[in-house]
């Protein structure tokens, strides 16, 4: 006989296996990819398992966007309390595969209402977590910021990554290096690195 905390830790394996399933089926075929079937197979699980777990496409969307926010607001609480939040809100942008995702959400989104409310409330939870550690950087150092509010600074820090993604996935490149290259130049001002 199976223990039942065997069998729980069984059941949380093979939902842990769908869940990050699903994300890889989005990163490597986009959204429109996402089948019972193409989860399964890529999570190496029954197709009824998956359906099982989630009644519908949907339920699999959402769960994963959960799962995910929950995931990147525990990781950048961590490092947005470093001496470099800044630096932290730019990496996390910089992120090629979340923001990849986040494209593919969003996109999924434009379809799907409930996936669009999931990912606006996800969003929300992880703009507040980063808009309380940049404002605390951005009170304490002591600059005058020329009135730019910490919420404005954190919303270019955080898609000016996104949208030079976007665009290089058609090609249009001008002024990408040039705004990168202001940032960098802004967060050594601000944050700069101990040599």
């Amino acid at each position: 006989m199976v223990s039942p905390g065997r069998a729980g830790a069984r059941r949380t394996q093979k939902l842990q296996a769908i869940l990050h399933a699903t994300e890889r089926v989005m990163l490597d075929e986009g959204y429109a990819a996402v089948t019972f079937r193409r989860v399964a197979d890529a999570a190496d699980v029954a197709p009824g398992l998956v359906q099982y777990y989630f009644p519908s496409v949907d339920d699999l969307f959402t769960s994963v966007l959960r799962q995910s926010t929950d995931r990147i607001v525990a990781e950048l609480g961590a490092a947005t309390r470093s001496d470099h939040p800044l630096r932290a809100v730019w990496a996390y942008a910089n992120d090629r595969r979340g923001s990849t995702l986040l494209m593919e959400f969003l996109a999924l989104a434009n379809h799907r209402h409930e996936v669009r409310i999931v990912l606006g409330e996800g969003g929300e939870r992880v703009r507040q977590a980063l808009l309380a550690a940049v404002m605390a950087r951005w009170e304490s150092d002591g600059r005058d910021h020329r009135g730019v509010p910490a919420a404005a600074a954190l919303f270019l820090l955080a898609w000016i990554p996104r949208m030079v993604l976007l665009e290089e996935i058609v090609g249009t490149l001008t002024g990408h290096a040039e705004t990168l290259a202001l940032v960098e130049r802004f967060l050594d001002d601000v944050e700069p690195l101990e040599t």
